[in-house]
């Protein structure tokens, strides 16, 4: 954008001649924004940027121009040219001043002390010239108490201070914030100026309009465990093993013990951000979470050297080596046979064989335990199969699976921790009357748990 512009002053020529002194005094007077330079003799530009205060509003520059001054856009671009201005300084003006046009050289000096007349707005100084009575320092100027005086040439003006707006004879407020630039969240109206305030989680930047978001996590970490930061705000997440409270701020912990019976096999120990599982004595954990028996007999065997270790779920015991009792012998590893010499064998099995096994406790029923099996088999004979003792209170069954083997059914649930003996027995028989019997003892131990 090129502005070119120059304003043509006119002259006013006033004469006055003085009898008595013979002298000549001309008033020049030059138009609006411009006034008399008494040195180099023309009217001279008025530089409003420079003693208006807050000339332009809205964030627009003040730019001096021929006669006045112009509001522009910051951006704008002004291009001026010099001998315009030139030209307009030689012819323009406001302000009068009076000016002594020089003596007849044929006539006496004038008297220094003779009074000179002044315009309106000027007064006589020490060198007999006029110069600008500054109203506002003298306080002879007629400004309101809410108005600000400014001194002009030969004149001065009453302006209302920066914020305000004259409005008829009164200053009133300006409300800047329906004037640009504008708040990014909120503006606040005061007298005479404003300010910007940000929403919760946000701050005023440097320009004091702008709100950037304020990072609570780094300012001052409100969270009790972990803090993530969100425009305008932010959330709280807890470590594993914690839960947010009801202040979505602090954590408090999960007791996944009481989420579900069945996280442990056997108990569940709540910590402060985890559990832990705990097994009973005689087991270990495994995996965190079951129960696996422990092999005593292999890890801490504390049999005698005449007894043997037997492991159980949850524990061990020791039985004797030679099991056997009178008139029975040990022919081979827990096998007792009864001497047919012996005329007292005549009435008792001819051989009693000691079994031991291990069972949970609260097993599933009907189960199948345990077969038994002849390890002879001779021609022409019939093999039959009991339960001869320890099973009074119905617990078992014995059912025949062959000729020559049975299959023990539990078919009543056992607790434990205990222990059952059961005699089984099988009786052979053949065409010749011939009869015999075996008993297999078995030690059947429930363990305390269904573990």
């Amino acid at each position: 954008m090129m502005l070119t512009t120059m304003f043509l002053a006119a002259f006013i020529l006033i004469t006055v001649h003085s009898q008595e002194t013979e002298e000549t005094i001309t008033y020049t007077q030059c138009t609006d924004g411009y006034e008399w330079d008494p040195i180099r003799q023309r009217c001279k530009d008025i530089d409003e940027c420079e003693i208006v205060p807050d000339a332009c509003k809205g964030g627009m520059k003040c730019v001096n121009h021929y006669g006045g001054y112009l509001c522009l856009p910051r951006t704008a671009q002004i291009i001026v040219n010099e001998r315009e201005e030139a030209a307009a300084e030689s012819t323009s003006g406001r302000n009068n001043v009076i000016r002594r046009t020089p003596a007849d050289p044929h006539r006496a000096p004038p008297n220094p002390t003779h009074q000179i007349q002044c315009a309106a707005g000027y007064e006589q100084s020490d060198h007999n010239v006029c110069q600008d009575i500054d109203e506002c320092a003298t306080g002879t100027h007629n400004c309101r108490a809410d108005q600000v005086c400014v001194n002009l040439r030969g004149s001065f003006s009453c302006q209302c201070p920066p914020g305000y707006q004259k409005r008829g004879d009164q200053c009133v407020d300006i409300d800047e914030c329906t004037l640009p630039p504008y708040c990014h969240h909120r503006c606040v109206n005061t007298p005479g100026s404003y300010y910007c305030q940000c929403n919760a989680g946000f701050q005023l930047a440097s320009n004091n309009h702008t709100c950037v978001d304020i990072n609570e996590c780094d300012a001052n970490n409100p969270c009790a465990q972990q803090c993530y930061n969100i425009l305008g705000s932010f959330i709280c997440q807890c470590n594993p093993g914690f839960e947010l409270s009801s202040d979505r701020i602090n954590c408090e912990d999960t007791d996944e013990c009481r989420t579900s019976s069945y996280i442990c096999q056997y108990q569940c120990v709540n910590e402060p951000g985890k559990f832990s599982c705990v097994c009973p004595e005689g087991y270990q954990v495994v995996g965190g979470r079951t129960c696996q028996d422990i092999n005593e007999c292999e890890t801490t065997n504390e049999c005698r050297e005449d007894e043997i270790c037997w492991n159980y779920h949850g524990g061990f015991r020791c039985y004797p080596r030679n099991p056997c009792q009178e008139p029975y012998v040990l022919t081979s590893e827990n096998r007792c046979v009864c001497p047919v010499s012996n005329a007292i064998c005549r009435e008792l099995p001819y051989s009693v064989v000691y079994k031991y096994m291990s069972i949970r406790s609260d097993r599933t029923v009907p189960s199948d335990i345990f077969q038994i099996q002849a390890t002879t088999i001779y021609p022409n004979t019939i093999n039959t199969f009991r339960i001869k003792s320890g099973n009074e209170n119905g617990e078992f069954y014995l059912r025949q699976t062959s000729a020559v083997s049975a299959m023990l059914v539990l078919v009543k649930s056992l607790s434990g921790p205990r222990e059952h003996i059961v005699d089984l027995e099988m009786l052979t028989v053949n065409s010749l009357n011939y009869r015999t019997s075996s008993v297999l003892r078995l030690t059947i131990i429930v363990g305390p748990y269904a573990f």
